[in-house]
Parts: structure tokens; sequence; C-alpha cells
């Protein structure tokens, strides 16, 4: 402060022709010593007061200080009714923004706010979220762990919050060393003054506790009491944010001036060039009236400061005093503002200027200017200057000492979430990996999983819980799964929807290629056996099994290997709606031919006995009647059937959700079901009567082979049913493929074979007198 005023007279520039004085007072770190030196400053020094002095100007127009945040506000309270400005140098308190209660305090030390903006934009940057904190107890500590846990719980969580104590309480301090300890945080923030953090810093080195990434406030962040050697090993690594370093040009020099003084009301110079140089003066020790210790040097005043390092002439971190430069700086330029006023262009009520030679303390309050380091000193609506940090990290020097080195910026006006700038390649990590740590409660979920709470825990910590099928999360620390599409399902990984699988039964899979060449087959067969009738048509065997129906029924019977055809394929309109016509229609023909043969054999066992002409009423053209009316009737349900609610091509999700199942709906259930009774009533009739004229003679054993064959039919469709209802997706076709193709060889070998062995393998048992000697057929 005084190398500022020193600076600032012999400025011509400056404030020309006027000369500021200037007057100091020691707080002692003492709330009523610092209350009563700015008492005396706006009293002045005079012990006995006449009611005169109560009017004209005041002594001082403005004070520089309290570098404690406790102490402005109670100073600022006693100023603010006088407009006295007091600008702070070291004062950060965000409580000290407020204007209504502290109108004339301003500072040059950024306010906590924008400090805790800064810790939150580094422990941002890091991805920490799951940190401890611990504050003094004051209201530096207790207003910055305010802001710091309002701000940090929008995307964190605090592990634990400790209350540093104003004495030195070991309990206290233990139990804030054992919550360090059992928290899985690792990484703890402290808004502490050094000289109440000092106990926990030691305790915690006794302890050996490392591995902690500590986030240093600027109160402590640049303390070379603190950033030891001794505490290097629990330390190392620390991370914070400090005030601005700045350079003054010419303040070292100033600084080396000092010379001894012995004036009796100020012996602090004495005092410093005695510890300094551990020596003691005679002149002092006769002040003190005491003797010189046998081991203590005297002191001669010639003594060179500047053979000796110490921080007393180490310019090269200049913080807080830049800071107070800042201030006086900042005074000089508002009164010099004063001072350069023309009528007509003031600042005050019309325009008018200030008296320079009666200023008033509240006219000495707006101010803006720039230093000679290039930086912009302003004052905001609330008193806070721009604010600008250092951000630093404690590293082991080349001696072995602790260095506090700059690493980043963080400054206001920068763009909005660009305010910090590190440089990672500078920053010395304390941990094994030499990696910035992690410190979260659980991991990040990521893409497939959601976040779920753990009971009774912070919301940071969190189980990660796989997405459902069907759902899928595609972003980290989702809180929901989201549903996908109905013709979408999730991937593997759950994070993305993708198209379901169309199934249904192809021709290109190996299923669908078996059931194919096995219709094929079975029609071939049938084209075959038919081919083979009409070429023996002539023949015993063949007429004894009346050609004609046997002729239809090989028709009939290749029909139905075809229509199995109708239901292999993606499904459409047209072959839903074929596959159950043909397949209806198909089998009602074939079973009616089959019904009628066995009708044609009871009666010609009844037309051969004496007396009886049945045979006539059931003739041929009879023959074709029933079938034709057997098949009309179908052909009928088939059409209502139809016109009412035709089968159609549909989409089943029910059975497997990630595939999609082509399928025929049958639209109408009371339609399908008529069609399907239909065929199974022909078909028990059928098979009641071939079993009732089973025992015939043998010369019209044809009954038992369509009792037999009638047997394998309903003995397919029968288990049919269990098995088309458990079998899902394209396997349902495939059941039904299965009993169509099943039923269809049944009835062709069971009818069939037996006649072509004797056709085609023994040719002699194939006369009419063998057919009525053995009726073998």
């Amino acid at each position: 402060m005084v190398f500022a005023i020193e600076e600032i007279n012999n400025d011509e520039a400056l404030l020309p022709n006027i000369t500021l004085g200037y007057r100091l007072y020691d707080n002692c770190v003492n709330l009523p010593v610092a209350l009563g030196g700015a008492s005396a400053l706006i009293n002045g020094l005079e012990e006995e007061f006449i009611e005169s002095d109560c009017t004209g100007i005041t002594p001082v127009l403005a004070i520089v200080g309290d570098p404690t945040s406790t102490h402005s506000m109670a100073i600022s309270k006693l100023l603010s009714p006088f407009q006295i400005p007091l600008v702070s140098y070291y004062a950060t308190c965000s409580c000290l923004s407020n204007k209504q209660e502290y109108s004339s305090f301003f500072r040059t030390v950024p306010s906590d706010n924008f400090q805790v903006k800064a810790i939150i934009q580094i422990i941002k940057h890091y991805g920490w979220t799951w940190v401890g904190a611990i504050a003094s107890d004051d209201d530096y500590g207790q207003y910055a762990m305010r802001n710091f846990s309002e701000e940090f719980k929008v995307f964190g969580c605090l592990s634990f919050l400790e209350t540093l104590p104003k004495l030195n309480e070991k309990d206290k301090i233990f139990q804030i060393v054992n919550s360090i300890k059992q928290s899985s945080a690792k990484v703890v923030v402290i808004f502490a003054p050094e000289v109440e953090l000092m106990p926990l810093v030691q305790e915690i080195v006794h302890q050996n506790i490392t591995s902690i990434q500590w986030i240093a406030s600027e109160a402590w962040s640049t303390s070379t009491v603190l950033a030891s050697k001794e505490n290097f090993i629990s330390f190392g690594g620390t991370i914070g944010v400090a005030v601005r370093r700045g350079l003054i040009p010419g303040l070292q020099n100033f600084l080396l001036q000092v010379q001894p003084d012995f004036d009796p009301d100020n012996n602090l110079s004495v005092q410093f060039w005695e510890a300094l140089f551990d020596c003691q003066f005679q002149e002092n020790k006769m002040i003190q009236n005491s003797t010189i210790a046998p081991a203590m040097k005297k002191c001669t005043g010639e003594e060179e400061i500047i053979s000796l390092k110490t921080a007393y002439s180490d310019v090269s971190e200049l913080r807080v005093s830049y800071n107070v430069y800042k201030a006086v700086y900042a005074l000089a330029h508002a009164l010099h503002n004063l001072m350069s006023c023309k009528n007509g262009k003031g600042p005050f009520e019309g325009r008018t200027c200030a008296d320079i030679a009666n200023v008033q303390p509240w006219q000495v309050l707006e101010v803006s200017f720039t230093t000679h380091l290039g930086e912009k000193v302003a004052f905001d609506e609330n008193g806070d200057a721009i604010a600008i940090y250092d951000i630093i990290n404690w590293q082991r020097a080349n001696d072995g000492s602790v260095r506090i080195a700059d690493i980043g910026i963080f400054d206001q006006s920068a763009e909005v979430g660009k305010e910090v700038s590190l440089n990672e390649d500078a920053i010395f990590w304390n941990s094994d990996t030499g990696k910035a740590p992690e410190s979260v409660c659980s991991k990040n979920c990521e893409s497939g999983t959601r976040k779920a709470s753990k009971k009774g825990q912070p919301v940071c910590c969190f189980d990660c819980v796989p997405c459902a099928d069907g759902e899928i999360s595609n972003q980290t620390d989702s809180i929901i799964c989201l549903k996908c599409p109905d013709d979408f399902w999730s991937n593997e990984e759950k994070d993305q929807c993708i198209l379901k699988e169309v199934e249904f039964l192809s021709f290109e899979d190996a299923m669908g290629i078996t059931l194919t060449t096995t219709a094929l087959v079975g029609a071939g067969l049938s084209i075959c056996v038919l081919a083979i009738f009409i070429k023996y048509k002539n023949t015993p065997v063949v007429k004894a099994n009346n050609s004609e129906l046997s002729f239809l029924l090989l028709v009939s019977l290749t029909f139905c290997f075809f229509c199995a055809l109708t239901f292999i394929g993606q499904p459409s309109t047209l072959t839903c709606i074929l596959r159950h016509v043909v397949f209806g229609i198909s089998f009602v023909l074939c079973v009616s031919c089959i019904l009628v043969k066995t009708v044609v054999v009871i009666v010609a066992f009844r037309a051969n006995m004496p007396g009886n002409n049945m045979m006539k009423w059931f003739g041929a053209a009879q023959q074709r009647g029933t079938i034709f009316f057997f098949t009309s009737v179908q052909s009928m349900i088939c059409t209502i059937w139809l016109s009412v609610a035709a089968p159609v091509p549909a989409k089943n999700n029910k059975y497997q959700n990630s595939k999609i199942i082509l399928e025929c709906e049958v639209g109408s259930v009371t339609g399908f079901s008529f069609l399907l009774g239909y065929i199974g009533l022909l078909a028990s009739a059928c098979f009641v009567l071939a079993f009732f004229a089973r025992n015939l003679p043998d010369t019209f054993n044809e009954a038992r082979f369509i009792t037999f064959s009638m047997l394998i039919f309903c003995a397919v469709w029968i288990t049919f049913i269990p098995a088309y209802i458990s079998s899902p997706g394209k396997h349902t076709v495939a059941v039904e493929v299965f009993a169509i193709l099943a039923s269809s060889f049944g009835l062709l070998f069971s009818i069939f074979a037996p006649k072509c062995y004797i056709i085609l393998l023994k040719p002699e048992q194939n006369t009419k007198k063998v057919l009525m000697t053995k009726g073998k057929i």
C-alpha cells in the first residue's frame, strides 16, 4: 500500500498537484481491534472533540481493508451510514455483495460466488460427481459451502459435509478424518483459511492418508506453510483456485530499502530485522530492559537483506499484494476522475462535479481503469471486481521443495461453459496411475441400461439395470428404457431398435424344402396311380373297385397334396384364401368319394342277397350326385365364410416378441370351424360305415382298407389339434401341412397300395376267376 501511494504521488499524470496521505492500522486478527481502528480512522486521532469537529469533511475518504470477511462485514456496517468506501483486498464472502446491507463495500478480489463457479467447472471437467466437502466455521466457509452445495447438487452428490472447529478440538478433527477415510469419494473440497486448516492437515499427514484429490479454495491454495515437503505425500497434486498473480515493477527494490526504526510507537521494523537476521539490537535490549542471550548475536543495522532469500523479498507470487496495489490505484483513479470532471458533464445531480478541495466520501464510488499489465479494473453493481482466478497445482520442484504451479485460468468474461482453461499436460496427479482420479458413487450406466436408485442412498448411487427385451436406452445414464415400436425390436446391446425378423414357412428354408418335396412326391404318386388305373381300367381289380370313383378319388388326393403348397411361402390375400378353400373342398371331395365307395360296398353286398334290388337305387348317377351334394355343401360354407370375413395375412407378435410371424388369420373362426367340422363329420360317418362293413365276405373286403385309411385319417387330425396349438411361429403352419400330407399319404397307401401291388407285381391274380374265388381285394 505504501509503495502504491508513493508511486502515485510521484506520477505527474495521475492526480497532479495532489498528494495522497495514509494511516496504517493492524487488526491483530481480532474483530474489536479492527473495529477500533476503523473508528479511529473516521473520527480522527484527537482524544477531545468539539462541536465543530462534527461538520466538514471526514479525516479519511476511503479505507483499504479488512482482509477477512467477518471483519469487513462489521466495518462496512459501521461505515455505510457515512458512505465511506471500504475497499477490501481479500474479503471474499459472497454475502458482502448485498448492497442493501453493505452499500459502500467494494473489493478487488473476486466474490466466493465466482470461486465456487471455478471449482464447479473443474469438478465438471473431470466428471467427479461424488465428493466430500469441508468448511471453516465462519462466514467465509459457511457461505462458500452453501453456494457450493447448491451448485454441485445439480449434477453431483456430497458424500460428507464437515465443519472445521475454530479451536483445535482433537475429537472433532478425528471425526472429520474418519469421514474422509470411510467415504468412497476420492475428491475433497475445502473452504477454510490456512490457520484453521492446519490441525486437520497435520492429522491427515500423521495418519498417512493418501490417494485423495484435494480441491483448495483461494484461502489456502497458495499457502507456503501448508505446501511443504512434509505434507506433500498426502497433499501433493492439490488443485486450487488462487487470486490472480500480478507483477508490480519496482516493489522488490522498495522492500529491500527497509531499515530499522526505533520509534517507540511502532517497533515492527526492529522486530522484523531481528527475526530476519537472528540477532538483537542493543537499543532494543535497553528498551526491553533485558539482557542479550549468550548465543544471540548483536544487530548492527548494516546487514544486507538482499543477501537472504526469504518470502519477504520474493515478489514472484504477488497475489494478495497485487489486490492491495489495485485497491489503492482504484481510489486514486476515482479521485482523478473527480478532479478531471467538467461542469455540465459531471456524474452528480444536475450533471455537476465534485469540489476536489472538499471531496465527500460518497463521491468516491465509481471507477474503471486498466493496470500497467493491461488488466481492466472495475466494479459491478454489487461492488465486485471482474473475476479472474489462476488455477494452481502443488508440484515437487527439482530441489525437493513444493512449488505452486499455474495450470490454468478462470475468466468470468469468457464464453459460458468455457470459463475454465486448463493445461492438462502440466498437471501433477498424486496417484499411482499418474492420471486424474475417478470419484463417482456409481459408474455411468452405458447405453442399453438404465439407472435404478439404491434404497436409502443419494441419487448418485445407483445400479445399472439392463433394459428389458424390446426396450432400449441410447444414451449414458438414462433413467428409463424406451419401448421399441411394434415392428421393431431391441438389438443385443439394447441401444437401438432394429426391424424385427420376419418369419414364415418359406420355400427356401430346410423345413419348407422338405415339405414341398414331400407334397410334390405325394402328388406325383397320386398321378402315377391314376395313370396305372387308367391303363388297367379294364382289368378285374380296377373294375371291382368302381373305376370312376377311384379316378375321382385319385384326382382329389392330387389336389390335397397340391393344396399343401399354398401353406408354404409368404402369406398374401390370395394364398390365404386359396389355402383354406382348396384344403376344405379337396378334402371333402376326397372323403366324399371314400364315403360313397363305402356305401357302394355295403349296397353291393345287400344286392347279392336274394330278392334285394338296392343296387338300382344307388347307381352311378346317384353316386355322382351324392359326391356333388357333399362337395357343394362345403363350397357353400366356404362362400359364406369368405363373404362374411375372409382369411387375410396378418403379423403375429403374440408368441415371439423378437419376431414378426406372418400368418393367415382365419377371419371368421365360426366359418373355419364349420369347414373343419364338416370334414370331420364326413370322415366320422365314413369310418363308422366302413367299420361295420369290415366283416363282409372277402370278395368285398374293400371296407377293411377304407376302415384302416379312415383310422389313419382321423388319428392324424385328432393329434394335429394339440400339436397345432402348442407349435410357435412358422412351426404352426408346418404342423398343418404335415397333417395334410400325412392324412393324404395314409389314404393313398391304405386304399391303393394293395391294388397297385396286384396290378403291377401279381398280374396273374388280376383275373376275374381269382378275384371271385380268393377274394383278396
